[in-house]
């Protein structure tokens, strides 16, 4: 099916009493019939850099020694026209006012999934979803995202979106580059600035993209797309 994708997604500090100023929620996406070749690549940049093939993308193993590395990883996405990035970012979540909406901090994590997707349903399409697991209670959240996200199309049969599946990062490269992308907004958002190696990844990301990383971008950008949500 050439017209079926594949989008996978992470999250950074989205529990509500986590300490964390910023909440982002992030996928990658790509189309299905390509992804063992995105796959096949990402591994063999492993290798290039003397690392297992198996090794796990994430954010939060950034060190010097493989800074060439990762921004190997971010030179990849931005070259590869099959790759596409959205992220929703909650700047504060100590000014979310959850009872003003009635609403738990929970069903808030769905609407703001629910933001991250939306736009990325495309009329004729197919979708696959695959969120990083994150605690215990992933199997349930994942039922309930599938449920608002057919709801919302329409799509009774689930034919649009056919699946949405929680899986570990390390399973899938795309999961895990997702991972670092999120972790780089959240990082920016944050307003941390502890690790000059990080930093480079960032500045690497803003020289790609053209983009400050602190503000939306246009709706329809469709590279790295960012939407910073605000409380109204």
């Amino acid at each position: 099916m050439n017209n079926l994708y594949n989008i996978y997604c992470d999250e950074s500090c989205h529990l509500e009493h986590d300490r964390q100023k910023a909440m982002v929620l992030g996928g990658i996406w790509c189309p299905y019939d390509k992804r063992k070749k995105i796959a096949r690549e990402i591994r063999a940049i492993k290798v290039q850099h003397n690392l297992n093939p198996k090794y796990e993308i994430k954010w939060n193993k950034i060190s010097k020694s493989k800074l060439d590395f990762f921004l190997e990883l971010v030179d990849y996405f931005f070259n590869n026209p099959d790759l596409h990035f959205r992220v929703l970012v909650i700047p504060d979540k100590s000014q979310l006012k959850h009872e003003d909406f009635g609403q738990t901090h929970d069903e808030f994590y769905y609407k703001c999934y629910f933001n991250l997707l939306k736009t990325l349903f495309q009329p004729g399409n197919h979708y696959n979803i695959y969120i990083d697991i994150k605690d215990t209670r992933g199997e349930e959240k994942v039922k309930k995202l599938h449920d608002c996200l057919c709801l919302n199309q329409y799509d009774f049969d689930r034919d649009i979106i056919q699946r949405v599946q929680q899986v570990r990062s390390h399973e899938l490269e795309l999961v895990a580059l997702a991972d670092l992308f999120v972790g780089a907004m959240s990082y920016v958002h944050r307003n941390l600035s502890d690790s000059d190696t990080k930093l480079d990844v960032i500045d690497r990301i803003k020289k790609l993209s053209h983009y400050s990383l602190l503000k939306s971008t246009l709706y329809r950008e469709d590279k790295f797309n960012i939407f910073v949500w605000h409380q109204s």
